[in-house]
């Protein structure tokens, strides 16, 4: 699972203009995002050959026969035709246009990421907000620092990240007036990690995620999504990874921030349970934008947390389990089949997906009757130019497939023996088109599959 780490606002710019790509059934989204800042770095899909070059939709529809041709060479070269999977519809009627095994769940890898999306999207809305916390427990005179799964907040301000994110700093600075209002300058500090329950490690998880930089355990309480990238002297250590233990982390750093803010730190922070009054609390970015945000770096602590955001919404328990119980309570009221789930973020080996099950959710997320499911698209990578699309040389100026940058955007996956891609491209002819191609095969690999969505990028399929 590629190491990406927070989205920064040039990436943020991608996306923004190459929503004209998402184009469904005469459908505009762009709406969902007109109101956020506009950086001033030029898009790097302005590389992409050939895209101010396409037509407006031409009134022919477009024609199964001539994209199974298409499909056949690059799919037939590819050495995956075994484990091989696809399903392309038309994004305006609905037409199915190409199937292959269509109905089969195979592993998805990070396209479980979609299902996660519509989930949290579905259960709390895109306004919705998580809230880390400072409570006092007066008796004591101790803060205790809560978590509730935004994994976005940060020691380390970025006022060039997108989505905007919450800071200890501010968070230290509200606890400290708080403080000093009721004459208090010397605390202690607790942590709260309650709000997961259950494994902090995933069903079908192999041992070495964490230690790889794949992921950190699930935990409510983190900063940076885990990532502890600063040696003993506060300085960027080049050689990151995650932390040991995410909220004893987050602890220390919030017990930096209130020395910072004029509170004298007693002791080293301990795990209690928080109780007293909320004296100080910050938000994240709306679940709208940790979707979006998910989607283009293929956060796999951020999914875990929305599963668990979703869970508790709908009564089931904050654990792995229970995000997936919810995510298949989702599925079954959306009328979607075929999505059996034992974590969130798509690292377990044991989630199978079919891609019938994947084009319907990337169809219901842009339908006019959803909006509040848009993220679910908006949120796509584009190739050669933001998030894991833009990564790895995929689409890239050297690549076989650079004459499709831009036109395709896509959900990436990648396992080992496991390479997915699901999302929607544009053809030369106009037309726009749902697909899920899954590949589990030992020789699975990404660029692999993008040769199949570049094929339909330049058809002309009348």
């Amino acid at each position: 699972m590629p190491r990406v780490r927070r989205v920064r606002g040039e990436a943020f710019l991608a996306l923004a203009l190459l929503n004209i790509f998402v184009l469904v059934a005469g459908l505009v989204t762009l709406d969902v995002i007109e109101a956020r800042p506009v950086p001033a770095e030029p898009a790097p899909v302005t590389d992409a050959e050939g895209v101010a070059a396409v037509e407006p939709a031409t009134s022919a529809p477009a024609d199964p026969g001539r994209i199974a041709d298409i499909l056949d060479d690059p799919m037939s070269g590819s050495g995956l035709e075994e484990g091989l999977s696809g399903f392309v519809v038309d994004a305006t009627t609905g037409e199915t246009l190409f199937e292959l095994a269509p109905d089969t769940p195979v592993t998805p890898a990070s396209t479980t990421k979609i299902a996660t999306a519509v989930t949290v999207l579905a259960a709390v809305g895109p306004d919705h907000v998580l809230h880390t916390e400072a409570y006092l427990d007066a008796e004591r005179d101790r803060v205790v620092l809560r978590g509730a799964g935004d994994v976005t907040l940060t020691e380390r301000a970025d006022s060039a990240a997108y989505p905007q994110v919450a800071t200890l700093s501010e968070l230290a600075d509200q606890t400290a007036a708080a403080l000093a209002g009721l004459g208090l300058d010397t605390v202690s500090v607790g942590y709260d990690d309650s709000y997961f329950t259950g494994s902090t490690l995933g069903p079908g998880w192999k041992p070495n995620y964490v230690t790889e930089g794949s992921t950190s355990p699930a935990h409510a309480l983190m900063v940076d999504s885990g990532w502890d990238d600063e040696n003993a002297d506060g300085v960027i250590d080049a050689t990151e990874g995650r932390a040991y233990d995410p909220p004893l982390y987050a602890a220390e750093a919030f017990a930096r921030q209130l020395e910072r803010a004029g509170v004298s730190v007693e002791g080293d922070p301990t795990e209690t349970e928080a109780v007293g009054d909320v004296v100080a609390s910050v938000a994240s970015a709306p679940v709208s934008a940790l979707v979006e945000h998910m989607l283009l770096a293929s956060d796999n602590n951020m999914a875990e947390a929305l599963g668990r955001v979703a869970a508790e919404a709908m009564g089931e328990e904050t654990s792995f389990a229970g995000a997936a119980a919810a995510t298949h309570r989702v599925m079954a009221d959306l009328g979607v089949e075929d999505v059996e789930l034992s974590d969130n973020s798509g690292l377990s080996t044991k989630n199978r997906i079919s891609p019938r099950a994947l084009v319907e959710l990337l169809r219901i997320a842009s339908d006019p009757d959803n909006p509040e499911l848009n993220a679910a698209l908006t949120g796509l990578p584009t190739a050669n130019s933001t998030g894991t699309l833009a990564k790895n040389g995929r689409y890239g100026e050297y690549a076989p497939t650079h004459d499709a940058a831009g036109l395709v955007r896509g959900k990436t996956g990648t396992l080992n023996g496991v390479s997915t891609l699901a999302g929607t491209v544009r053809d030369q002819d106009g037309h726009t088109f749902y697909f899920a191609f899954m590949a589990n095969d030992p020789g699975a690999r990404g660029s692999l599959l993008d040769t199949f969505a570049a094929a339909l990028a330049r058809c002309g399929c009348s």
